[in-house]
């Protein structure tokens, strides 16, 4: 049973799209998995509200951030924000700042 649906805005779909085939397959799958099990090592809490889908291929680690919409009463949602493939150990702020960033967007526009 699928806990959450993932709803991908632009940047999230711009990422994706620039990701080899196999890449964005493996992390397409990784965001179907997470939606049906609770699985830390696919979907965790990076900080604040932004959490991180995890996949790794070929020795890239490709990381789609993303946050919570628990405003409608039928379906929950992961709005996945943007990507980036992960260089080093700690996860870049501006790409934690990007996602925050297109989160307030996300609810400002909703509330409208």
């Amino acid at each position: 049973m699928k806990r959450f649906t993932t709803v991908f805005l632009d940047g999230a779909k711009d990422f994706l799209g620039r990701l080899d085939k196999k890449s964005a397959s493996k992390l397409l799958y990784v965001i179907d998995i997470a939606e049906q099990t609770n699985d830390p090592k696919l979907f965790k809490k990076l900080s604040g509200e932004i959490w991180e889908f995890r996949s790794k291929y070929l020795g890239n680690q490709n990381r789609l951030l993303a946050f919570w919409d628990k405003t409608e009463k039928t379906d929950t949602l992961v709005i996945a924000t943007s990507g980036f493939i992960k260089k080093s150990k700690k996860t870049p702020a501006r790409e934690i700042e990007k996602a925050e960033r297109a989160r307030q967007l996300y609810f400002e526009s909703k509330s409208m």
